[in-house]
């Protein structure tokens, strides 16, 4: 299975629901569920974290899988709110899933099977 690092608050959103796009400065080729991992490290304080509508949670978890999302595209431009480039991964179905510990790297990275949960199947590289 494969994850994605990313920091809070922007894991939380995106296992939440409300964010659609990671945005990161490099494209990428893979498509489908990929794990999301809350990275220990926050952007940002704390008190800068305010989005209308989204009341953000009173405690975030850090360091481990705190969900998964489907990666469906990468582009260059979107019209979505989060979008701010240079690429964006486009995300749908995302769900929240029971935090697992784990030890976090940098871009994607491999998991055991074992951390997944039933409805996630594996993402694969698409050709470009």
């Amino acid at each position: 299975m494969i994850a994605l690092s990313i920091r809070q608050p922007w894991a939380w959103l995106i296992a939440a629901g409300h964010k659609d796009i990671e945005n990161r400065t490099w494209p990428t080729g893979i498509r489908g569920t990929v794990l999301i991992h809350a990275a220990k490290q926050h952007d940002g304080p704390r008190d800068e974290w305010d989005w209308p509508g989204i009341k953000a949670p009173e405690r975030m978890e850090y360091g481990g899988i705190i969900g998964s999302m489907e990666i469906v595209d990468c582009v260059k431009a979107s019209p979505s709110p989060w979008f701010e480039g240079p690429y964006g991964f486009v995300i749908r179905n995302a769900r929240q899933t029971t935090f697992r510990p784990w030890r976090g790297q940098l871009g994607f990275f491999s998991v055991p099977p074992t951390c997944r949960t039933p409805h996630e199947h594996p993402a694969q590289l698409v050709p470009r």
